[in-house]
């Protein structure tokens, strides 16, 4: 049923084949949280890019919003890759389906490469900046007092957060990189496993230089 909503919170919901399509996908393949987390992303970038005034093309920002945590799933997750590069990896394949200019699926691409790299997104192009936006009102509350309590009360009732939304996913960010720590270096996933997995080792960017095998 809430699927069939056009609108929340005043924001239409792309209704394209190709926007239809990656619902279909995301709900068959993710977890409810992220789900909704998903769709919650999209209407908060979507509120952002109309405050802000930025003229982004919708139905590019609702598939990078929908496929950001894609790389989190066991189906679509690579074994060296940073789950971010997964996400944005599987949302290239799909976009290549349809008549996407290279442009438009790099934008996308990068709106979910770079969702967990702070201080970036913001400086590119719309698309990228408000995944990223919305990503950061949902999860870590970031210009929440920008939002009226209508449009957050409205995009929350028909997609909820739930009672354990902050710890269900924390959970999903660590079950997606605790196999591959590795890929947590330089990036804010790093704060998940030491936070939840005890035998995990922080790396070190000045011990990397200090030990590398220059001389000097």
């Amino acid at each position: 049923m809430l699927d069939k909503l056009e609108t929340i919170a005043g924001i239409r919901i792309p209704d394209s084949q190709m926007a239809r399509d990656a619902t279909a996908l995301v709900r068959d393949t993710e977890t409810d949280l992220l789900y909704h987390h998903s769709r919650r992303v999209f209407l908060f970038g979507a509120l952002t890019g109309e405050r802000r005034g930025l003229k982004y093309d919708p139905e590019l920002l609702y598939i990078g919003a929908m496929f950001h945590d894609m790389g989190l799933i066991d189906s679509h997750a690579s074994e060296t890759e940073r789950f971010e590069v997964d996400g944005a990896n599987a949302a290239k394949n799909f976009l290549h389906s349809y008549d996407i200019s290279e442009r438009d699926i790099d934008d996308v691409w990068d709106s979910i490469a770079l969702h967990t790299t702070p201080g970036i997104p913001q400086h590119k192009r719309p698309v990228v900046a408000l995944v990223t936006a919305g990503v950061e009102m949902d999860v870590l509350g970031i210009a929440y007092d920008d939002f009226t309590d209508e449009q957050r009360q409205e995009v929350c009732a028909c997609h909820p957060r739930g009672l354990k939304f902050k710890h269900g996913i924390l959970s999903a960010f660590c079950y997606g990189t605790i196999r591959k720590p590795h890929t947590t270096a330089g990036n804010v996933k790093a704060d998940v496993l030491e936070a939840m997995d005890p035998t995990f080792k922080r790396w070190n960017f000045v011990d990397t230089i200090l030990n590398s095998k220059w001389e000097s």
